[in-house]
């Protein structure tokens, strides 16, 4: 069982280092949407965390495995939707937290995904 866990535990190490940005982001993404709900009562951030989130993480999965591009074109889209609509909600509220922080890390998380993108596309 041991060597079964540490074999498991090892293929972590097989994730490419590309994947990691969509799978943290997706991470914190899920987490932020339920920490909105928690404090806020927010259904709109729960679904959005919850929804975006989700897609950053599908595509993290998507560039560990076959489909480098696809995964990283998937990341850049859904990270650009966030900017748009965190950017906009910034815009309005003048608040840094969460909507400024959100739309500076989803456009970070754009720009990486779309240069990435590029270099995987045929």
């Amino acid at each position: 069982r041991i060597e079964e866990l540490c074999k498991s535990l090892n293929t972590m190490g097989s994730i490419p280092g590309s994947a990691h940005p969509a799978f943290g982001f997706g991470a914190v993404t899920i987490i932020g949407g339920l920490v909105g709900y928690l404090k806020k009562g927010s259904k709109a951030s729960l679904g959005a965390g919850v929804v975006c989130g989700s897609l950053l993480v599908g595509s993290g999965l998507m560039i560990s495995g076959e489909s480098q591009y696809g995964g990283h074109s998937l990341a850049a889209g859904t990270s650009t939707l966030m900017v748009l609509g965190m950017g906009q909600r910034f815009m309005k509220t003048g608040k840094f937290m969460p909507a400024g922080i959100v739309a500076t890390l989803a456009a970070a998380s754009s720009a990486y995904h779309v240069k990435k993108a590029l270099e995987w596309k045929d």
